[in-house]
């Protein structure tokens, strides 16, 4: 097994402790502490703590990608209905399966976002670049789909996913995704021919 490098440590432990407490109130001092790394080593691989936000969110967002796709991968297997809406239908079993799991937090993106509103904040282009790569699984999710206007049902999905996630995270509403899953059918049949 290959020994995480300090900076490895560094983002990983940030990341937990953003998307835990998030990311203004979360300080340098607190990150140095739980990760066992010197002050020193840390402004040898980040000028700054915005520097370190961005490593952990590129960090979330490769893991976040991937947890995403092997669930499903897995959930795409078991769906009913329609076999063209199989791969979507799973995307919001894989959220649901996120949003009951321990480690749910809300969306790591959203939650940073709000934080640093600027739309031209290096630290919102990150966010709303994750958003986009949603967006583009979204639209390959439903590509074997005949339906009419696709761009459009792909960002009325995205949507559904992000109300999802507020809703599962601020309202506690366990089945959100399930919820959501019902409207993509809806959705998704509006724009049939």
């Amino acid at each position: 097994m290959t020994k995480k490098s300090k900076r490895d440590e560094l983002v990983e432990v940030a990341q937990k402790l953003f998307y835990q407490h998030g990311f203004r109130v979360t300080g340098i001092d607190t990150i140095l502490a739980q990760s066992g790394v010197a002050k020193r080593t840390l402004y040898n691989h980040f000028k700054s703590k915005d520097e370190l936000i961005i490593a952990a969110l590129n960090k979330r967002d490769e893991e976040f990608m991937a947890m995403i796709k092997a669930l499903v991968d897995k959930y795409e297997k078991v769906q009913r209905g329609k076999p063209a809406y199989a791969r979507i239908l799973a995307y919001f079993d894989a959220l649901s399966e996120w949003f009951n799991s321990e480690k749910f937090n809300g969306c790591m993106f959203i939650n940073a976002s709000a934080e640093y509103p600027r739309k031209t904040d290096p630290i919102h282009v990150v966010c709303a670049n994750h958003k986009r790569f949603i967006l583009q699984y979204i639209t390959e999710l439903i590509s074997g789909i005949e339906c009419r206007h696709p761009e459009e049902v792909a960002c009325q999905l995205s949507l559904l996913s992000d109300g999802a996630i507020v809703s599962a995270h601020t309202a506690n509403l366990a089945n959100a995704a399930e919820m959501a899953k019902k409207t993509a059918v809806i959705i998704l049949d509006a724009y049939q021919d």
